[in-house]
């Protein structure tokens, strides 16, 4: 089957190509997933996970790419709670080949249904970016409605699910990014919008919860602005400042499939949308994974038509 494969770490997206793999067979408990459309985030090239396996061996051209929709083509022993045909999206292990090729194996508990409404580009953008979302406002932000939201990247794959959610549930949300983003930000429902390119980020007052996707310089100035017993929550790894008598939390988003559901039903009513930027095939792939400047939105592999 063709694949897109990491072949080298110090090259980072400069390193990958389109290569032949072997079908995967599915160990027990897994399904193999016919892949029509795969996610992918840029970060990846810095995961741990991306190189090297649980027992700290070197992966060898290891498939990248771990969020994807598709059909179920094979079960293995055990499986049970999906069947042959269906339709399904999710994350694959961290540590396992990903889902930038034409199969997948996956553990059949890190799934979900994808509604027949939703197709399958717009279902393999879900997963990552819907998850992060949700888990880092209600699970590790505790979000409340009529709490205040600084949401950062408020036009990117993550922070534009960020800011509908936080408004859905009642949240006040002040949106950041550069200049360019701000009707952008507006569109996914910010209430407010400061260019970081020419804000300060002091001027926007007290929040109640910052959701933090750049790190550096501007997760230490958001640190400030937090009220007491607010929250930073951080996916780009531990704050280096923390907020004065609040919580600064950093997590890696997890499977779970009743939050998948929880999303994607969204996405199928219209409450919800994700910003898919760039979408290729899987031929075309490597330049795409491989850019000259900055993509907006969810790059996304059509493997199927």
């Amino acid at each position: 089957m063709k694949a897109i494969v990491a072949t080298d770490q110090a090259a980072e997206a400069a390193g990958i190509k389109l290569a032949e793999r072997p079908e995967p067979t599915p160990a027990i408990n897994d399904v193999v997933v016919e892949v029509h459309a795969s996610g992918f985030v840029p970060a990846e090239w810095e995961w741990p996970s991306t190189w090297v396996d649980r027992s700290g061996h070197d992966r060898a051209q290891a498939i990248i790419g771990h969020e994807f929709a598709g059909v179920v083509t094979s079960l293995g022993y055990g499986t049970t709670g999906l069947s042959l045909g269906q339709r399904v999206f999710g994350i694959t292990d961290w540590h396992r080949d990903g889902t930038l090729a034409e199969y997948a194996a996956v553990e059949a508990r890190n799934l979900a249904p994808l509604p027949g409404a939703v197709d399958f580009t717009v279902g393999a953008s879900l997963p990552i970016s819907g998850l992060t979302a949700w888990q880092g406002l209600f699970q590790h932000g505790r979000l409340q409605a009529g709490q205040s939201v600084l949401a950062h990247g408020a036009a990117g794959a993550v922070g534009s699910v960020v800011t509908q959610l936080a408004r859905e549930f009642g949240a006040y949300v002040i949106g950041t990014g550069r200049a360019a983003d701000r009707q952008a930000a507006l569109d996914f429902g910010a209430n407010e919008f400061l260019a970081l390119d020419d804000g300060d980020l002091e001027d926007i007052g007290r929040v109640d919860l910052v959701f933090d996707v750049i790190g550096g310089d501007i997760q230490r100035r958001s640190a400030g602005i937090i009220r007491p017993g607010g929250t930073l929550v951080s996916v780009v790894g531990p704050a280096e400042t923390r907020p004065v008598d609040g919580l600064a939390v950093d997590f890696v988003v997890e499977s779970v499939p009743s939050q998948l559901v929880e999303i994607v039903n969204r996405v199928r009513d219209g409450r919800l949308r994700t910003h898919i930027g760039t979408v290729a095939t899987l031929d075309d792939a490597v330049p795409v994974l491989n850019p000259t400047k900055r993509r907006k939105g969810k790059t996304v592999i059509r493997v199927r038509p």
